[in-house]
């Protein structure tokens, strides 16, 4: 294994951040390479833990000369965000300077060629360091971005040219659900991961072996040892089930038994009132169109105070918000439904 460290430069003089790189060489030509990073939210903790945990069973198997494809570790992607930090609050989902997600506005590129990636010589710090990223990790088949819902399920975003070939994937790390994209229009990781290689010919495209997807492992607050050497299993028998690793003692990963719906069908919820939130529902609860969701107390101990949500379709509950106070509009949950959304969105759900 080799370590190195990268640095980005700030936007002031004698700012700069920087983040470590594990890179372990495989010994086969032939063999898939693998990217992994993690926390590009940068509190959403989860995936962080689940590398750490990772990280001696690749040593283990590079000490065997078991890895036969180059593997790549970013265990924290953002150091921008890390450091951020109002009033006492940890801010790691937007760029405090620029007010822009760090899962937004990655470049697309037309190929998979790192020279036309933008010159972001003069341009912010999140830009250049959502540059250095995808040059980092382009040209890998396997591309894994670990991140955390706010309270959920554990599931993947695919995209649909990869499906359902990556259905052994979902079944190595044992998820409960994936969730099928086509479009991206606001540049996220695995967006600018999976894009160049839509209209690329087959030889390099390679949508029969390629890997890209957003992992979402669980609810914020589950950062847990048993949770994260459990996710580390799962990320290393995805390595062997693909090659990267050789591992006669593991068997191959049987059929994915869990959810499959396109992004269509997810009903995010929102709130009709502001107020605090009683839930009825939890991640992966079954439930009948009508069923009562959740209820907000608006206006605490008078008539009429409290407003009732119910399901628009039967489905089952993905994610909920892990703080109970919320503002009218703000969703409350995510429910995969079992048919179109009325209200289906495309691209990405949420800010």
């Amino acid at each position: 294994m080799q370590k190195s460290i990268e640095r980005i430069a700030g936007e002031s003089e004698g700012i700069s951040y920087e983040f470590p790189l594990f890179r372990f060489a495989g010994t086969g030509k032939a063999a898939p390479s693998a990217y992994l990073q993690a926390a590009l939210h940068a509190g959403e903790l989860p995936g962080v833990v689940a590398i750490d945990a990772l990280m001696p069973m690749l040593a283990k198997a590079e000490a065997e000369g078991r890895i036969k494809g180059d593997i790549t570790v970013v265990p924290w992607a953002n150091p921008i965000g890390r450091a951020q930090y109002h009033f006492g609050e940890h801010q790691g989902r937007f760029h405090l300077g620029t007010r822009t997600n760090f899962n937004r506005d990655f470049p697309l590129l037309a190929a998979p060629d790192a020279a036309l990636l933008p010159d972001t010589g003069l341009g912010s710090v999140d830009q250049r360091l959502k540059t250095r990223l995808v040059q980092l990790s382009l040209g890998h088949d396997i591309v894994l971005d670990l991140h955390c819902d706010d309270e959920g399920l554990a599931y993947l975003y695919v995209h649909t040219s990869l499906w359902p070939a990556m259905a052994d994937c979902a079944a190595a790390m044992g998820v409960d659900a994936v969730m099928l994209w086509s479009e991206d229009t606001d540049g996220t990781f695995e967006g600018a991961s999976i894009m160049p290689y839509q209209n690329a010919p087959d030889e390099v495209a390679k949508l029969d072996r390629r890997v890209a997807t957003t992992v979402e492992y669980r609810g914020i607050l589950d950062v847990d040892g048993a949770l994260a050497a459990a996710d580390a299993e799962g990320l290393y028998r995805l390595l062997v089930a693909r090659g990267v690793i050789a591992d006669t003692a593991l068997p191959a990963p049987g059929p994915f038994t869990g959810v499959v719906a396109p992004l269509e069908n997810i009903e995010m919820m929102p709130a009709p009132r502001a107020g605090a939130v009683l839930y009825d529902v939890k991640p992966g609860d079954r439930v009948a169109k009508g069923a009562r969701l959740a209820t907000v107390v608006h206006a605490p101990g008078e008539t009429d105070g409290r407003t009732e949500v119910f399901a628009p379709q039967d489905g089952i509950i993905l994610t909920r918000r892990s703080r109970r106070i919320i503002r009218a509009g703000e969703d409350l949950l995510k429910l995969v439904g079992d048919s179109k959304s009325a209200d289906a969105r495309s691209g990405t759900l949420e800010d």
